[in-house]
């Protein structure tokens, strides 16, 4: 199932993006900020819209599944670390996965939608990159690289899950922050010093 799971999460990326502007979780929207593609003003409206987005699906799929007679949600697809990772994987390295894969997930949308970069393709590269991310995540920390996604379900799973949410906002958005400033040193700083 796991394989199954990330081939489709990176296939609706790539399904979305048919443009230079990939669809964004609030991660993506502050790397882009960071990287000085995205207004700092926009920023906190459209973190809120995500996180508002992400708790009435999971409200939906929470009605749904609970239909089913004898349903335990269990932990609900949240995120989490020590006894709640997956594979029951520390706060450190939870941490620091997190982290890494949303420095690279960024790294990618940045460089495939950035001027030189072939028009109506960035798509491939972006989901690949995330079905991979997933791949590699899951069995961590449940993938999360996006905290709307991990407070969604986090708030029907409750106690102990919410309880941990802090890693899944912190780490995310430090990864998309690094992401973003490296990104804009790269790019950016060449062509205002007249390097390339």
């Amino acid at each position: 199932m796991l394989p199954l799971e990330a081939w489709h999460r990176g296939r609706t990326v790539l399904a979305r993006s048919k443009s230079r502007t990939p669809d964004r979780s609030p991660t993506v929207g502050i790397g882009l900020w960071a990287g000085g593609r995205f207004k700092a003003t926009d920023v906190v409206p459209y973190l809120i819209a995500q996180v508002v987005g992400a708790i009435v699906a999971a409200g939906v799929l929470y009605m749904i599944a609970s239909g089913k007679p004898d349903w335990v949600p269990g932990g609900f697809a949240s995120n989490g670390y020590g006894d709640l990772s997956p594979g029951k994987y520390g706060l450190v390295s939870c941490f620091l996965i997190e982290v890494i894969a949303t420095f690279f997930f960024l790294y990618v949308i940045i460089g495939t939608t950035s001027k030189g970069a072939a028009v109506g393709f960035a798509g491939i590269p972006i989901g690949l990159c995330l079905t991979l991310i997933h791949l590699f995540l899951i069995p961590v920390t449940n993938a999360s690289v996006n905290p709307a996604r991990s407070t969604g379900p986090a708030l029907f799973a409750g106690g102990a899950y919410i309880a941990q949410l802090w890693l899944f906002w912190l780490a995310p958005i430090l990864g998309a922050a690094i992401a973003g400033v490296v990104s804009r040193w790269q790019h950016d700083l060449p062509d205002a010093l007249n390097l390339r």
